[in-house]
């Protein structure tokens, strides 16, 4: 009788266990793609973190340090490889400061993206069960901090995948992935730890040496894009892309202003480059990790596709540009 009692007592223990483990699950309410991304999107351009990152591409790795500040609303950000030539990136706004401490040189450059690790996050207008499958995966761990895995799978082989760990507390990228379409790892960028929302001083985003004695370059500026309208368009535009911006722009070394159309499908970004044709050799193609160029030459002008997507799909609005 004792034995059946504590049985019972054993039994009613380990169902109250498993209740307990399943109102646990269902209590936690899953958010969904478009408040994960929206949420993402708006952490990376207003919080203040410090750690390490391991970037992997092409199968190479390198080790980064980055402190990340906002101050009066402007991003300020240095960013120091752990490898090589201990190269120093410091950012203030739009100025980068490239320092080479192994040259004793600053080169001081624009740039105009939100995120330097994370120059090819998805926003929300991604079209769902058009051209991505999205799921949200809970569970997994990153750089010490419990995550969400956001998975975005494509639809056709004219763009990547792509594998999100955000951070269940403030929705930051822990660790990014960009995957082929044969299911081969292409990118990793991965925090090993970070601090999210420290208390950063100033001093921690100045040089880490002296530059008294260091030669200074400035990269030629672009010009102001303006915004105008085209007669060129691409007749076979891969699924879901649309041109989001068109504008003139004058690049360094260029003769004459280029035609820059934007496409992307709200995850994928692909420019195109219209310019007059010159004598200079140039390379149809080129890949460099996640990223591919498709160049030709069609009567007097010069195209050129660059985009964070397949091979197939920069060399399918390339030869698809016509001028109407």
């Amino acid at each position: 009788m004792i034995r059946t009692i504590r049985s019972f007592r054993h039994l009613v223990a380990l169902m109250a266990a498993v209740v307990l483990a399943a109102g646990s699950a269902t209590a936690w309410a899953q958010p969904s793609p478009d408040e994960l991304l929206d949420r993402m999107n708006h952490v990376v351009t207003t919080i203040d973190y410090e750690g390490t990152v391991i970037r992997w591409e092409n199968g190479k790795s390198e080790v980064l340090k980055i402190v990340h500040k906002i101050i009066d609303g402007v991003i300020n950000e240095k960013l120091i490889t752990q490898e090589g030539n201990g190269l120093e990136i410091i950012r203030i706004g739009n100025d980068v400061h490239c320092i080479l401490p192994d040259k004793q040189t600053v080169l001081i450059e624009e740039f105009h993206n939100q995120s330097t690790l994370f120059s090819a996050l998805p926003s929300s207008e991604i079209r769902y069960g058009a051209e991505y499958d999205v799921s949200i995966v809970r569970g997994d761990r990153v750089a010490g901090r419990a995550a969400f895995m956001l998975a975005v799978r494509p639809h056709d082989e004219f763009r990547y995948g792509h594998r999100i760990w955000l951070d269940e507390e403030t929705s930051f990228p822990l660790k990014t992935e960009i995957i082929g379409i044969d299911g081969e790892l292409i990118e990793q960028i991965k925090f090993a730890d970070i601090r999210i929302g420290s208390n950063i001083s100033k001093a921690a985003l100045a040089p880490s040496m002296s530059l008294d004695n260091y030669s200074w370059y400035t990269a030629p500026a672009r010009f102001a894009a303006v915004e105008v309208d085209t007669d060129w368009e691409c007749i076979d535009l891969p699924s879901g892309f649309r041109a989001t911006s068109t504008r003139t722009e004058q690049l360094p070394g260029a003769d004459a202003p280029v035609t820059h159309i934007v496409y992307s499908d709200g995850m994928a970004t692909v420019s195109v480059f219209i310019a007059e044709k010159n004598e200079t050799q140039f390379v149809e193609k080129s890949n460099l990790g996640a990223s591919n160029t498709y160049s030709l030459q069609r009567g007097d002008v010069q195209i050129t596709v660059v985009g964070e997507v397949p091979a197939v799909t920069v060399r399918q609005i390339a030869i698809s540009m016509q001028q109407n």
